[in-house]
């Protein structure tokens, strides 16, 4: 009996938990509210094309590195500076559990990307958006999603 009364909670944590596939417009609309517009000279744009690339929107994505560290969450954020995950040498200059970046609440990936663009000199940290992003009429990433 006491185990049924529980199976609700545990499964509401579950769902807390879970990751989420942003549509772009819902991504858009969430990173201008964030103040992600003009930070550090970046448009929305840029923050769009940065998500897409790194993770198709995705924020339980997790790429594993051939130098033992990994990439979470919706920006792709290494554990080898930015965020612990527990089996990897890391600084851990956001202060966040790894984890904590792959749920579908993005506000701490937003919080740790933000220190990540001050500290390490921009978005050239991602080579997504080197490669796709950089230098690039970017409007059509925004067109069209009522900000």
């Amino acid at each position: 009996m006491k185990v049924l009364l529980l199976l609700p909670m545990v499964a509401c944590l579950l769902v807390k938990a879970r990751g989420k596939v942003f549509s772009r417009c819902e991504l858009v609309l969430m990173l201008e509210h964030s103040g992600l517009e003009g930070y550090q000279g970046y448009s929305l744009a840029d923050w769009i094309c940065l998500a897409y690339f790194s993770s198709g929107f995705d924020t339980a994505k997790v790429t594993y590195n051939s130098d033992g560290s990994s990439e979470y969450g919706i920006f792709q954020i290494n554990s080898r500076l930015w965020c612990s995950d527990h089996h990897s040498t890391t600084k851990d200059l956001c202060d966040i559990s790894c984890r904590d970046l792959l749920t579908d609440d993005i506000t701490d990936d937003i919080d740790c990307i933000k220190k990540v663009v001050v500290d390490s000199g921009g978005l050239d940290a991602w080579m997504g958006w080197r490669d796709h992003c950089r230098s690039r009429n970017l409007n059509y990433w925004i067109n069209a999603c009522n900000t």
